[in-house]
């Protein structure tokens, strides 16, 4: 299958869960600016696991951080969950973070003195929300971490706490989950299961994935790859598998 060109949206009758349109952001000033992103549009729908690749220093982060809301664009409009929020004040912005988005990364950060309980319940105890005990429940039977709800973080293996984790970024239902090399600190083994799991939270659990990677075999477990050079959306491939988005990153890279 060739890679698709961005003007043409993936087939899909689902809602659009994060719209991003002519994002750009720019690092620094003077003489040498850096232009992370540059006018950058894309829609990702609901219910789907898409990885974002490119070169080093293509953006992947920077597209991360501003659909995340945690970096503001220069220019352009992000869209979340039918939210707007670029358009959101520094507090409303922090507490749409809290309550709409789901973040995992390669870290775990999982507080060392809470149950995975707990740390999985942390963003409701934070916001004042009621747990959804039958929800909770759901999702730690779906992470496989049914029976180690008392376990302390340092009783767990890495693969465990990055499922904690994830179960963690599930707990309030958020519009999109983002993922930043979610399997980097993981061996082969371990990271397969997390990727397969991210894969069953669109899948299963009607969320919204969002991961960036520089890994092609963790993006072959994805609906949708979107590739980046230079700060710019260049294509996209649906269904992709590894040996497929491994050619086209070699192209890509030969390319620059």
């Amino acid at each position: 299958m060739p890679t698709q060109d961005l003007t043409t949206p993936p087939t899909t009758t689902t809602a659009v869960a994060l719209s991003l349109r002519h994002v750009t952001k720019t690092y620094g000033s003077g003489p040498r600016p850096v232009t992370a992103l540059r006018d950058v549009s894309v829609e990702i729908p609901t219910r789907s696991f898409t990885a974002v690749m490119g070169p080093s220093g293509s953006g992947k982060s920077t597209l991360l951080q501003a659909a995340a809301g945690l970096d503001r664009p220069d220019s352009g409009t992000v869209v979340v969950g039918g939210t707007d929020i670029s358009q959101l004040r520094t507090k409303a912005l922090t507490t749409f973070r809290r309550d709409h988005v789901g973040f995992v990364f390669q870290a775990y950060n999982l507080l060392p003195h809470l149950s995975v309980e707990q740390n999985v319940t942390l963003p409701l105890l934070l916001s004042g929300d009621a747990v959804d005990r039958a929800w909770l429940a759901h999702i730690l039977d779906a992470v496989g971490l049914a029976d180690l709800t008392g376990r302390m973080p340092s009783e767990l293996s890495g693969g465990q706490q990055q499922r904690a984790a994830i179960a963690r970024a599930l707990v309030t239902r958020p519009a999109a989950v983002f993922a930043d090399e979610p399997t980097g600190a993981l061996d082969s083994v371990t990271g397969h299961q997390v990727l397969e799991l991210l894969r069953q939270t669109a899948k299963d659990l009607d969320q919204t994935v969002v991961m960036v990677t520089h890994d092609a075999v963790a993006a072959g477990y994805a609906d949708r790859v979107l590739f980046l050079a230079d700060g710019e959306l260049v294509g996209a491939m649906d269904a992709p598998d590894a040996r497929r988005v491994a050619e086209h990153m070699t192209t890509m890279m030969a390319g620059r």
